[in-house]
């Protein structure tokens, strides 16, 4: 009786081509979720979130610099904008020098005209030759020749010098215009790099406010401990300038007692000129503490509100000295000062652009105008890297 056997079905051994593909995509696909979960289960509070590629310090750092960046765009702007100004101000004083000169001109040809039409009248040169040899008191006419010669040269040299000064005037106002047209395509590519900047800091701002609340939590422990650290810095700044004064002072002590009367005279010089300065120095901080709270707004020199260099601007013109408009041109107006030897009044430059500027008051602190979506504040002068000082009176 033959017997009836089941066919074997054959299984697909991980020799075939189809089971090479299965293993290596179940081994990927296994190895892809462990690395996952392990990167999920390792991150830190402020490390990259799954999806993103900045930490929050890396965003921090972006807005830092953007924020820099938007404060050395704000000084090119600044300077464009003044000497803009002072351009406007050498072309309208060209054009009223034109308007004038056009006004001579035109009343020194109604003159000439004058006498132009005397002398047709007369019938020109010949008429005054037969008037000559005719008269009755040929010196009578010959005097009056004489005067109407004088005077046509007198109007001649004044037409002549006119002319001279239309050109002059013609020349520097094409000068004034072509650097003003110069000056306009210089402002608009700086907006348009401000621009940028802008569009930069939105973008960081995004990207903040994409952060989760774990995460908002760990930046604002980030600014806190650069806050406290900068404060620090700024207490031990404090602390070794008292140190300096007291020795500068006990050795001022000791000279002029060594010195004795004779130098009583220089010290009262002295004095005086210190006592000046301070009262001054006095009076920018008042103005300048006045204004805190005010937004800072880029290009702003007050009332209402101020970017860095507008601010330090506007403090040391209340105390009737005229500083620069840029912040590159204040570090220049002044005594430059070592930072340990720092007073109230002085004014600290920051970063090797020199793109930012604050009002010292003592103490390792400065009222400044920080940066857009901030206030006039005070704040210590370790939270930045100093460029210099510089005493303005």
């Amino acid at each position: 009786m033959a017997s009836h056997r089941k066919p074997r079905t054959r299984i697909p051994t991980a020799t075939s081509s189809t089971g090479r593909r299965t293993a290596v995509g179940f081994t990927t696909a296994a190895l892809a979720s462990v690395t996952l979960l392990s990167q999920t289960a390792n991150a830190a509070p402020g490390d990259p979130r799954p999806g993103t590629t900045q930490s929050i310090e890396a965003v921090k750092e972006k807005v830092d610099t953007l924020y820099h960046q938007a404060e050395s765009a704000t000084q090119h702007y600044n300077a464009a904008k003044e000497r803009s100004e002072q351009q406007r101000t050498k072309v309208n004083r060209l054009l009223a020098d034109v308007a004038e000169n056009t006004e001579k001109l035109n009343e020194a040809r109604r003159t000439l005209g004058t006498y132009a039409a005397a002398q047709y009248r007369n019938g020109g040169m010949t008429s005054s030759a037969a008037s000559l040899l005719f008269s009755n008191d040929p010196q009578d006419l010959f005097d009056q020749s004489h005067l109407m010669s004088r005077m046509a040269g007198s109007q001649k040299r004044a037409v002549d010098d006119f002319q001279t000064q239309a050109a002059k005037a013609a020349k520097e106002r094409r000068e004034a215009a072509k650097s003003l047209a110069s000056l306009t395509e210089t402002q608009k590519e700086l907006k348009t790099k401000k621009k940028s900047v802008q569009d930069k800091l939105s973008q960081a701002r995004r990207l903040l406010a994409s952060l989760t609340a774990k995460e908002k939590a760990r930046l604002a422990a980030i600014e806190k401990k650069k806050a406290e650290e900068a404060r620090r810095k700024a207490a031990e700044l404090a602390e070794k300038q008292r140190q300096a004064a007291a020795q500068q002072q006990q050795e001022q002590q000791q000279e002029q007692q060594s010195s004795g009367s004779s130098s009583s005279g220089s010290g009262s010089s002295t004095g005086s000129s210190t006592s000046t300065n301070s009262t001054k120095a006095a009076k920018a901080i008042d103005f300048a503490e006045s204004q805190l709270g005010k937004p800072y707004v880029w290009g702003a020199t007050g009332p209402t509100s101020y970017d860095c260099s507008g601010l330090t601007q506007a403090a040391w013109r209340a105390a009737g000295v005229s500083l620069p408009r840029t912040t590159w041109d204040q570090v220049k107006a002044g005594t430059r000062v070592s930072t340990s030897d720092l007073k109230p009044g002085d004014l600290v430059f920051f970063y090797d652009d020199i793109s930012h500027v604050g009002l010292y008051i003592g103490n390792g602190m400065m009222i400044h105008a920080p940066k857009p979506g901030d206030v006039v504040k005070k704040a210590p002068i370790t939270e930045m890297p100093i460029y210099g000082s510089v005493r303005p009176a």
